[in-house]
């Protein structure tokens, strides 16, 4: 019998059926990466000499994985990036510094000025859209264009997401490339976040003002929003739907204690948004699995994703009130598939040893992995301070114990 390829091991899990293993990923989605500077010393640990640490994003500073270590890790999952995952084109790139000094490739176009105390700020069109504090490892979004609207007229005025044609070509040709020299399975970036632009765009307060007592400003926001993420998603997925299995959108709804909105506000406010998007590829694109990045306490807002359309859940952030993974496994996994929730980042991968980050993958895949529907990687990025011996234990232990 011939080895089963890494697009069928992800395909089975997707298909919520055991293969002969449960697949892998290593740094394949914006949430399930590594710090380039956590990468830098996870290469030193192994003794890889050579090759260039890219710095693919800029904003959450992490690194694209190298074909070395994708297959030194088993990893089942590439990325299709878009071009501008951060701020920065990808096309092309140069020397950098990363902020302990460690080497980089960057974004040739990444440009950031430093102010006289020392931060680095991203300006955009002559606007200040990013600003990493010195001292500081990763950017806070500075431009919020909605924070004075006061009108539906206003918000009229405003720019909406769009994918321009060559960026149409940079991603089928991309598509291309991973689909003809790599078995691995494809995730699209894709992104359509109804909820946390509109945080960026209005400041988080005024969002949350607003979506409860100026509710028809914030629909006609969400609407027209949602209607331009459609328009870029048609375009998209005419462009690389047929090869790529996965399409990944974002939209952080919880806090480490509660969901950040109520159910009912959901419902009313965001679901019917994020429907729009989700059942328009389950009804167009069948093959391609509905991918949903949602960090915090979500358990009460689980069964209304599924309804709205999601298929794939991440990062399954166990830390998080009311996220046990038996009772989300029991309740929710014949309708969703798992993506994460393997070691705990924030605090066995930091804090423990890499025998306790083995005890914890082998329980945790133990209560995920049966039947099939589960994709292991940690529970998000690999933050920099992790040691790379924990790192190393996190996918050996994830290569170990997902033996079917």
């Amino acid at each position: 019998m011939n080895e089963m390829s890494s697009r069928e091991r992800v395909r089975l899990a997707l298909d919520h059926r055991e293969a002969d293993r449960v697949p892998i990923d290593f740094g394949a989605m914006r949430s399930t990466g590594i710090s380039a500077i956590a990468y830098n010393k996870l290469k030193t640990y192994l003794g890889i000499k050579g090759g260039h640490t890219k710095l693919y994003d800029v904003l959450q500073q992490l690194a694209e994985p190298e074909p070395e270590l994708v297959e030194r890790f088993h990893a089942d999952v590439v990325q299709l990036h878009r071009r501008e995952p951060a701020w920065a084109s990808i096309e092309e790139w140069k020397e950098g510094v990363l902020p302990d000094g460690s080497p980089c490739l960057e974004p040739k176009n990444f440009n950031p000025v430093v102010d006289e105390e020392g931060n680095s700020l991203v300006y955009l069109g002559g606007k200040l859209v990013g600003k990493r504090p010195n001292g500081g490892l990763y950017y806070d979004f500075m431009y919020h264009p909605c924070e004075h609207v006061e009108s539906t007229a206003d918000i009229d005025k405003l720019p909406l997401p769009s994918i321009p044609d060559d960026e149409l070509v940079f991603l089928k040709n991309e598509a291309i490339r991973l689909r003809g020299t790599t078995d691995k399975a494809i995730l699209g970036a894709f992104g359509g976040n109804i909820f946390e632009v509109g945080q960026i765009d209005f400041t988080y307060e005024r969002y949350f003002s607003d979506i409860a007592l100026e509710p028809e400003l914030i629909h006609h926001y969400n609407d027209r929003l949602a209607k331009a993420w459609l328009v870029c998603l048609e375009r998209y997925l005419g462009a690389v739907g047929e090869y790529i299995d996965v399409i990944q959108f974002g939209d952080d709804l919880g806090t480490q204690i509660s969901s950040q909105i109520s159910p009912q506000m959901y419902r009313e406010m965001i679901k019917p948004y994020h429907a729009m998007q989700y059942q328009w590829v389950q009804n167009n694109y069948p093959d391609v699995r509905v991918f949903l990045h949602c960090c915090g306490a979500i358990s009460n807002l689980i069964p209304d994703l599924i309804d709205a359309g999601v298929q794939v859940l991440n990062p399954v952030q166990l830390t998080a009130s009311g996220m046990d993974p038996a009772m989300l496994k029991k309740e929710y996994g014949k309708s969703l598939v798992f993506w994460g929730g393997g070691c705990n980042t924030s605090t066995t991968a930091t804090n423990g040893t890499p025998e306790d980050i083995r005890r914890e993958v082998k329980e945790l895949m133990g209560i995920f992995a049966p039947g099939g529907g589960y994709v292991f990687t940690q529970v998000h990025n690999i933050q920099a301070n992790v040691p790379p011996e924990n790192t190393v234990a996190i996918y050996e232990a994830g290569y170990e114990f997902g033996k079917y």
